[in-house]
């Protein structure tokens, strides 16, 4: 559930999508983490899915909690691990309450409480 919300706020589900900051493919992955997580066609979904749920394993684990996490792939686990905390930059706060918003269901009434969420971390 969580990667999907991530997919379809980074890339609304497309595979060929490139951002405006060079991020590439369907999770939306920076070259550095192209080259980090050996994926070698970044526009292959299975590829790059696979990638970022390895990252978004790695991150819950740094630190233990999912809006963390979303602030760390989507502005760095450098900036997120300075201050713990989602940093006050508006793109990225937008980015993890659209995510969060989607796990809830955008209002629909699902009311998944995202503090509450279980958490799997698999090898």
């Amino acid at each position: 559930m969580l990667l999907g919300a991530q997919v379809r706020a980074e890339s609304d589900f497309d595979p060929r999508s490139v951002s405006s900051a060079g991020a590439l493919g369907i999770a939306q992955l920076m070259p550095e983490n192209v080259r980090e997580m050996g994926v070698t066609d970044p526009f292959d979904p299975a590829q790059s899915i696979d990638a970022q749920a390895h990252m978004m394993r790695d991150l819950l684990r740094r630190f233990g909690s999912v809006p963390l996490a979303l602030a760390a792939y989507n502005a760095g686990p450098g900036r997120v691990g300075a201050c713990m905390c989602v940093p006050p930059y508006p793109e990225t706060q937008a980015y993890v309450a659209r995510i969060l918003g989607l796990l809830r269901g955008a209002g629909d009434g699902a009311g998944l409480a995202v503090e509450g969420m279980e958490v799997r971390l698999t090898r």
